[in-house]
């Protein structure tokens, strides 16, 4: 792969997929040359918080793993270092690792002059330039080809060998098409509500609109603010919205482990 700068192509490994709150717990790095010589970065990071459950199960990385490494803000300097002058490549690093990174980075108190760095998204130029609709799904899980697509019944038809292919690939067999609830929980279950106005982060619920969103968890604007949860009933909200605020201002709060279970239900 021919370069006119170097590259550096990086992942993390995070207490979750919250860009604004969430922390790094691992992170690597191959900084690529353009004589060809390659560098290798890979450090874990403890977080200052519990990694969830879902996180563990899904990295392998637990509390016990990054109990004695470093901050963020110990490492902050040297992952700069590490970069410096070279552009940036990863997968859905535009939307998540990069700003995830100048956040981090912000909270260390490091200054990082991001603004000309360039940009290579794997997983944009993957969706870019190959199918994922109907027609691609069913030729890649069926192995066939969709004639007559666009056609409500043969549409219909080939849903239905996809969802029996998916179920043979990732799921149980005794289970059946059961098997595949897991991957619906794991969309949904950083928010508590279907409109994603309220989301999970550390055992705690933080509204994502208003004057207070991102910044308190729904607790402490109860505590600090009851007039405004007040207001919020009394406004254009849907009827799930007022429920989850109305059980706020009686102290009644939605617990983490109760939500995952009905997610995982539904």
């Amino acid at each position: 792969m021919k370069l006119s700068n170097a590259l550096v192509v990086l992942d993390f490994e995070t207490t979750g997929t919250w860009v604004d709150r969430d922390k790094i717990i691992e992170i690597a790095m191959i900084k690529c040359a353009p004589d060809g010589t390659r560098t290798t970065y890979d450090k874990r990071v403890n977080p200052g918080v519990p990694i969830p459950k879902d996180v563990t199960e899904l990295t392998g990385i637990t509390d016990e793993d990054v109990k004695d490494a470093p901050a963020f803000k110990d490492i902050a300097a040297e992952v700069l270092a590490f970069i410096e002058g070279c552009d940036i490549a990863g997968f859905n690093v535009d939307r998540f690792d990069f700003p995830l990174l100048r956040r981090e980075v912000n909270d260390a108190g490091f200054k990082f002059h991001w603004e000309n760095i360039k940009i290579y998204d794997a997983q944009k130029v993957f969706h870019l330039n190959e199918k994922r609709d109907l027609t691609a799904a069913y030729e890649f899980y069926c192995h066939k080809n969709l004639d007559h697509a666009h056609s409500a019944l043969a549409d219909t038809q080939a849903t239905l060998e996809i969802l029996e292919a998916q179920v043979a690939k990732y799921g149980q067999r005794e289970e059946g098409l059961k098997s595949l609830d897991k991957f619906e929980y794991l969309q949904t279950a950083e928010f508590l509500d279907d409109e994603r106005k309220f989301r999970w982060w550390n055992g705690k619920v933080y509204m994502m609109f208003g004057k207070y969103a991102k910044k308190y968890s729904l607790q402490e604007v109860a505590q600090k603010d009851p007039g405004y949860l007040e207001w919020i009933i009394s406004a254009k909200f849907s009827e799930e919205v007022k429920t989850i605020v109305s059980n706020a201002l009686q102290g009644r709060f939605p617990v983490f482990g109760l939500q995952e279970k009905r997610n995982s239900k539904s």
